[in-house]
Order: structure tokens, then C-alpha cells, then sequence
């Protein structure tokens, strides 16, 4: 058991319930466990919040302002002082749980209990494609001899960034799509044996949009497929997306990030000339797509081999065919670098992609 009474631990796990849903995104991005305890009054425990509790109020239009309590789980599974580790390990792998909170008979909040999940690296199976094709025009003239993907970023190329993250987190098949100035990606990443993964290239004759390149696999793949567009830059984990979307059992996933846009003007609402009401500067939200996708190998026999198609395309084609298709709601860093002023924002963002 950690206990939970004083100290760093309980600054790094623990929130007041009075606090909001981006104080919990904060400690979550900070010790990368996955799950937040709640309190209130001097210690009690009120609930708990895990990540996919985020995910989920996100999805359904709460923002990092909204209270703790509207994806707080109030009632989790507890025990007290006198269950020891053994005990707690097999509560949790009863009950498909990472993390159980000890507490005292009065509620008030004594520690937790771990299950102990080491990561290997080198055990994904699944392909990792990165799309390095595009022109990146809007970043004219830095990419008028360097392939946007290979722009750098705080001393090394955006691609490298994407692909050593993954690496670390396990996955070590690679393919990337190339086309414009392709010879210079591959000259930089080889086969990959320089960062002990393996990489392969799909080239691209022409632009085939972001999912189009997919068709030029000389087979369909043997696993699932993860998909991220070379511009993107976010500290989500890859795997996280991938265990979300197998346990929605889905064909097709896309991260998701919610978008806030603030109307200008105060808006009259009308009922043909009648005036039924006044918003005043009234905020729209909605999701954007994130550029990273996870795909199962059916999806492939959906593309035209060679012919352009867009990922939006992909995923209306495999609605069409009664294919479950998921929304992931990011809430980590993330920035499309497809503009001048982005990628001066991510060379001055330290923390985000540094040397470190």
C-alpha cells in the first residue's frame, strides 16, 4: 500500500472535489497512472476519476472548466487497512481495476493499492504507418527543400519525434508514406535499424490523400493498424488509443479533440420575425479530427488500389457497410503543425518534444 496521508504522493494522486476536470487532466499528465482520488472536508474520500471517466464527460461536452463531480465516480471499490497486498491484487484482477483506495472506517483516505503492470518493450504487434507525404505547402518556404515531416523541432525532425515515441512505448513495426522529397526521409530513417525498429516505405506516385497510401500495401496487414498523419505532434499514448479501441471492439477509431469557438456578436434568436430570445457570445463546441487513427485489416479492403482517399472518406465508407466506427477524445497535448506559426510554437514549447 502507498499511503496517502501527507506528503508528495498525495499531492501527486489526490484532489479536492471542489476542484475542476482540468486539475485532474494535470496530475493525470504528470504521473501517468491513469486515475485521480477525490476528497472532500479533511480527508474523506468522495471518488474516484480515471482517464477514460475524462474521455467520456469530454465526449459528451463538459470542458476542462466543468467540476470534478460530472465524471467522478462516487461509489469505487474500496478496502480497508487490514486487506494486505496479496488480498488487493486479487480483488483488482477480479474486478479488472488498476488501483484500489484503502480508507478507514470513518471514509477518510489512507493509501491505495497498485497493480503492479510492467511495460515491455519491442510487445505491440500491431503496424505503426506514418502518412510523410504531403507537400506542406502552407509552410512555404521551409519546405521548399525539406519535407514537412522532416522540419525540425527543438534540434531533430518531427518524424523522428513520432517514431521514438512509439518505439518507446513498444511498437517496432513501421511503415511510412512518402512522396514529396520522399528520398530524403529515407535516406534519414533507412530500414530503421538505427533506432531498433523495423521500417518499411509505401511511395506514393502521387498524392493520395491520408488514408489513400494505405492501398499501395502489397498485402492486406496481418493486425491492427495504427495511422498518424507526420504533422502531429502530442504527448496522447499510442497505446492507449489502441486498448480503447479493442475494447469498443471497433473496425475504425479516430482521436478526437474538442474545439471551443466564442461567437463575436451577441445572437437574436427568432421565430420568423419574433424575437424568442438573446444569447450573448455563445460558445460552440465540437470535435475536430486529431489526425491518429487505429484501423483493423477489413478497412483495407475498402480502399481502391492507388486511387486518392481521405480518412474522413474511410470512415463514411465503412458506416456504409454497417462497420463500428469510435470517437477518442484526446485531452493531451496536441498541435498540427501545418502552419508557420505552429511549428514556431512547437520549438518554443518546452516539454513538449525536447532533447530530454
Amino acid at each position: 500500500m502507498i499511503p496517502l496521508d501527507a506528503g508528495e504522493s498525495r499531492k501527486k494522486l489526490v484532489l479536492e472535489k471542489s476542484g475542476k476536470i482540468g486539475d485532474s487532466v494535470r496530475l493525470l499528465n504528470d504521473h501517468g497512472l491513469r486515475m485521480v482520488l477525490v476528497v472532500e472536508g479533511e480527508s474523506r474520500l468522495a471518488g474516484v476519476i480515471t482517464d477514460g471517466d475524462i474521455r467520456r464527460g469530454l465526449i459528451r461536452g463538459m470542458n476542462l472548466e466543468s467540476p470534478l463531480a460530472d465524471v467522478m465516480k462516487s461509489k469505487p471499490l474500496v478496502v480497508t487497512r487490514d486487506v494486505g497486498p496479496a488480498l488487493a491484487r486479487q480483488i483488482m484482477l477480479a474486478n479488472g481495476i488498476c488501483h484500489l483506495p484503502v480508507v478507514a472506517p470513518d471514509g477518510s483516505l489512507l493509501g491505495i493499492h497498485m497493480l503492479d503492470e510492467p511495460q515491455q518493450k519491442n510487445q505491440h504487434r500491431e503496424i505503426f504507418v506514418v502518412m510523410a507525404g504531403g507537400k506542406g505547402k502552407r509552410l512555404w518556404p521551409h519546405t521548399q527543400s525539406c519535407p514537412k515531416p522532416m522540419l525540425p523541432v527543438n534540434g531533430k525532425p518531427m518524424l523522428q519525434h513520432i517514431l521514438e515515441r512509439a518505439r518507446e512505448e513498444g511498437f517496432h513495426r513501421f511503415i511510412l508514406a512518402v512522396n514529396y522529397l520522399g528520398k530524403m526521409i529515407e535516406e534519414h530513417f533507412g530500414n530503421g535499424s538505427k533506432w531498433g525498429v523495423e521500417i518499411d516505405y509505401l511511395r506514393e506516385d502521387q498524392p493520395l490523400g491520408t488514408a489513400g497510401a494505405l492501398s499501395l500495401m502489397e498485402s492486406p496487414p496481418d493486425s491492427t493498424v495504427i495511422v498518424t498523419n507526420g504533422d502531429v505532434l502530442t504527448d496522447v499514448k499510442y497505446s492507449d488509443i489502441v486498448d480503447f479501441h479493442k475494447r469498443y471492439a471497433a473496425k475504425a477509431t479516430m482521436a478526437v479533440r474538442q474545439y471551443e469557438w466564442q461567437h463575436p456578436f451577441g445572437v437574436v434568436r427568432t421565430n420568423g420575425m419574433e424575437i424568442i430570445g438573446f444569447e450573448e457570445k455563445p460558445v460552440t463546441k465540437t470535435h475536430i479530427n486529431a489526425g491518429i487513427y487505429i484501423l483493423e485489416p477489413e478497412m483495407f479492403g475498402l480502399l481502391g488500389r492507388n486511387m486518392h482517399c481521405d480518412m474522413p472518406e474511410l470512415f463514411i465508407k465503412a458506416q456504409n457497410f454497417r462497420q463500428k466506427t469510435m470517437a477518442y477524445p484526446m485531452h493531451e497535448p496536441w498541435l498540427d503543425v501545418g502552419r508557420p506559426v505552429d511549428l514556431e510554437r512547437a520549438n518554443s514549447t518546452r516539454g513538449f518534444y525536447d532533447e530530454n
